[in-house]
């Protein structure tokens, strides 16, 4: 089927989720998304409101012409249009084409609505040089995957409805179609990689093979298949590790080297979480199932760290939330206290067994643990530490000092809703109060 409306809208009836409430198409100003807007607004009698987003990134001079040629035909075609304005990290190091990349779908994130469907205009050849990209960087099999049709996008979805269309087909419509474009001049600067592989290398690929770019995306599509198979398999080992927040290290010690690692990284991408590379996740596994089993290993990469506890492998932030200076809560029927990001509020609330108000001052010093604290949490029970209290109730290491120390004076009362100290305390059925950790994060 020639492309145009009617293969478009077969491609959108297959592909488009059931419950989109919209489409959002990105226009750079360029050809291949001018053609995918105006073979969409062709397909008239669409249930779902069309509409368009430029994405300026400031960092050539033809990025004025590219607006102007977005606005356009926006106009001509009756579209409604959002220029997005980002900034872009040039500095020393970076990859100028992967930080437009991002500074980009951060401001789609943003733009797309709940229930939209984000249509971008990436076509068979470049599944075909995304796939050969990745090749050069030694991806797995995920990576070789390429691009899928569709999937999750921030509040909706993110469709690629011309992954089968050539541009050689592509070009034929615009033509017949008399629609206008401006080429983006980083597409033709063959310091970018992806410039260079069209300019240098795929010439010379289509030369000897002219059907590469369907036989590449054939290919992707393929891997895609594995993939998805890998995820499966995957996604029962997870289920079968599960151990509430966590992952058991000791059925992860019965897995091969291979289904560790797809394992690990199906569990930290279904909790929204990158991966770290193979070479830091090998290493991960290394720590977490060779150390001595009173270590507590923790591997960090950007925002987040694995980290071993009692043959438990938890993902938590690579800096952990703690009290970051004491508090004063005062002591009253309702009264609460915000104890920082990540960590919470407490609260007063009446409870049998609970403390004495009578023993208590008007307002309780809530302070981090600095060790050597120490409870009597039953009249007839002896002192402990809080350091043998948590270690006997399964506390995390890296939580106790996020642990709130209620203070009247010097004199610990309790720790959180954990303990309480019997000095303090009314009898087990007698009236009293308690602090209840509202909204608390995960401690065992």
């Amino acid at each position: 089927m020639v492309f145009g409306a009617a293969l478009l809208r077969a491609v959108l009836e297959e592909h488009l989720p059931s419950d989109a409430t919209g489409l959002l198409v990105a226009l750079s100003g360029g050809a291949d998304s001018a053609a995918l807007l105006t073979a969409l607004k062709q397909g008239a009698g669409w249930p779902l409101a069309l509409r368009a987003v430029h994405v300026d990134h400031g960092l050539q001079r033809a990025s004025l012409a590219l607006k102007e040629a977005s606005e356009k035909l926006c106009r001509r075609l009756a579209v409604p249009l959002s220029v997005l304005e980002v900034r872009v990290d040039t500095g020393t190091g970076v990859s100028i084409e992967a930080e437009a990349r991002r500074a980009r779908y951060r401001a789609l994130a943003l733009e797309l609505r709940p229930g939209e469907c984000l249509l971008t205009a990436h076509h068979a050849q470049d599944q075909a040089e995304t796939l050969l990209l990745q090749l050069m960087r030694g991806a797995g099999v995920a990576g070789l995957s390429a691009m899928p049709v569709c999937r999750p996008f921030a509040k909706g979805w993110h469709l690629r409805p011309l992954l089968n269309v050539t541009p050689r087909e592509l070009g034929a419509f615009r033509a017949s179609h008399a629609v206008l474009a401006v080429e983006d001049p980083m597409n033709r600067d063959p310091r970018f990689d992806r410039a260079y592989l069209r300019l240098r290398l795929w010439p010379a690929v289509e030369e000897r093979w002219p059907a590469a770019a369907e036989t590449l995306s054939r290919a992707a599509r393929h891997l895609a298949e594995a993939q998805e198979s890998l995820d499966s398999r995957a996604e029962e080992r997870v289920d079968r590790l599960r151990d509430g927040d966590a992952l058991s290290v000791r059925g992860l010690r019965a897995l091969s080297a291979i289904e560790r690692v797809e394992t690990l990284r199906h569990w930290l991408r279904a909790a929204a979480i990158t991966p770290p590379p193979a070479s830091r996740l090998t290493e991960a596994l290394k720590q977490i199932l060779q150390s001595r089993s009173d270590h507590q290993p923790a591997i960090v990469w950007g925002p987040h760290a694995l980290r071993r506890y009692r043959q438990r492998l938890f993902v938590t932030p690579a800096i952990v939330p703690a009290l970051a200076h004491a508090l004063e809560w005062r002591v009253a029927q309702g009264s609460c206290l915000p104890l920082g990001e990540s960590l919470g509020t407490l609260r007063w609330a009446s409870q049998p067994g609970g403390l004495d108000p009578r023993l208590l001052p008007d307002s309780l010093s809530v302070r981090r643990r600095r060790g050597g604290e120490t409870l009597r949490i039953g009249a007839r029970a002896r002192t402990q530490s809080v350091q043998h209290l948590c270690q006997s109730m399964g506390v995390l290491p890296w939580m106790r000092d996020a642990l709130p120390m209620l203070y009247a004076g010097d004199a610990l009362v309790g720790v959180a809703d954990l303990w309480q100290d019997a000095h303090f305390s009314v009898a087990r059925d007698a009236p009293g109060i308690a602090c209840v950790w509202e909204d608390a994060p995960i401690l065992t």
